[in-house]
C-alpha cells in the first residue's frame, strides 16, 4: 500500500514521513508490512488511504508538473476520500487531514458498541426500492437507512443489525439479488453515528480550513462547493448522511468534466464511475508506471 510510490519516488517517501510524524506512529510501516489486522482498524485504515492517495498526487505535482488550477475542473471523494480530496486541492494541511481521520476513525469506531449495528449491499435494486426496504424495516423496530449511492443496483444501508437484517430480506423481494453483509466494526453514515458527528464538529472547528484551489462535489449534496465555512459544515453531516456518489458522478459532466482520474484507489471508484457514465474517460493511477504513463498526457 504505497510502498512501491515511497521506493521510486523521495517525495512521495517524505510524504509518509510526515504523515507518519503527525500521528507520532510508524503508520508506513504498518502499511506495507502489516500486520493486516491492525492495518485495517478504523483508526489506521483512514489515514492510510489518504496516505496512499496523496503520495500519487505529490509525485504528479513534484514531477510531472501537474497543477489542479490548470488541469483539474473539480475534486470529489468517497466518504474518507473526501479529506482526501480537499487536502489535495489545498483546503488542508496534510497533518491536519491525517489527525482528522485518526480521529474520525477513532470516533466512527467507538459511536456503537461492538455487535449492535451493522451494513449490508444491495445489489440490483433501485435506489426508491431500497429506501422502501429501508423504511418498511425501520417501521417494525430500530434504524435502517440508504448509506452510500455507490451506482445503478450497488446501494448500501445501514443500522441497527437487527433492522439491516430485516430490511436485507425485505429488498429481496423488492428485486434484491443479491443482499451481502459487509465486514465493517460501525454503522458508518446512519443516525447511529452522531456521536461521531459531534466530536469532529469540534475537531474540524480547531483545524484551518482554506479556499480550495478547485471546487469539490459534496457527498452529502452532490453539489460543487469551495466555500470553507460550508465545507467545514458538510464534513460534519457527511458522517451521518447518504454518501450520494451516484448523483455526484451523473453531475461531473454539467461542471465541465470528460475524464475522471482516480488516485491511489485501487480502480475501486473508477469502476463505479464506468457504470454510472460510460461517456466519461477515466484513469487510475496507482504504481509508479502508472503515473509516468499519465504524466505523458499532461
Amino acid at each position: 500500500m504505497g510502498r512501491a510510490l515511497a521506493e521510486s519516488f523521495s517525495c512521495a517517501r517524505e510524504l509518509f514521513e510526515e504523515v507518519d510524524d503527525a500521528l507520532t506512529q510508524k503508520l508506513s510501516k504498518l502499511m506495507w508490512e502489516g500486520p493486516e489486522s491492525e492495518l485495517t482498524l478504523t483508526e489506521n485504515a483512514q489515514p492510510a488511504i489518504m496516505a496512499a492517495s496523496l503520495a500519487v498526487i505529490r509525485v504528479l505535482e513534484r514531477e510531472a508538473g501537474f497543477n489542479f488550477a490548470g488541469h483539474a475542473r473539480l475534486v470529489a471523494g468517497h466518504s474518507l476520500g473526501e479529506y482526501s480530496a480537499l487536502s489535495a486541492a489545498g483546503s488542508f494541511a496534510l497533518v491536519d487531514a491525517a489527525r482528522l481521520l485518526r480521529t474520525r476513525g477513532k470516533a466512527m469506531q467507538q459511536a456503537v458498541p461492538p455487535g449492535e449495528g451493522a451494513m449490508s449491499a444491495l445489489i440490483g435494486i433501485e435506489i426508491a426500492d431500497a429506501e422502501g426496504a429501508a423504511e418498511e424495516a425501520s417501521a417494525q423496530g430500530g434504524v435502517c437507512v440508504v448509506a452510500n449511492d455507490n451506482a445503478p443496483g450497488q446501494l448500501v444501508i445501514s443500522g441497527t443489525k437487527e433492522t439491516v437484517e430485516r430490511a436485507g430480506e425485505m429488498a429481496k423481494t423488492k428485486g434484491a439479488r443479491r443482499v451481502i453483509p459487509l465486514p465493517v466494526s460501525a454503522p458508518f453514515h446512519s443516525p447511529l453515528m452522531q456521536s461521531a458527528a459531534n466530536k469532529m464538529r469540534e475537531a474540524l472547528s480547531e483545524v484551518v480550513i482554506r479556499p480550495l484551489r478547485v471546487p469539490i462535489v459534496s457527498n452529502v449534496t452532490a453539489a460543487e462547493t469551495n466555500e470553507p465555512g460550508m465545507i467545514r459544515t458538510l464534513l460534519v453531516k457527511q458522517l451521518t448522511s447518504r454518501v450520494r456518489w451516484r448523483e455526484s458522478v451523473l453531475k461531473f459532466r454539467d461542471f465541465g468534466v470528460d475524464t475522471t482520474v482516480e488516485a491511489g484507489g485501487n480502480k475501486v471508484l473508477t469502476g463505479l464511475v464506468k457504470r454510472i457514465d460510460l461517456e466519461l474517460q477515466t484513469v487510475s493511477l496507482d504504481t509508479p508506471q502508472d503515473i509516468e504513463a499519465f504524466a505523458r498526457t499532461l
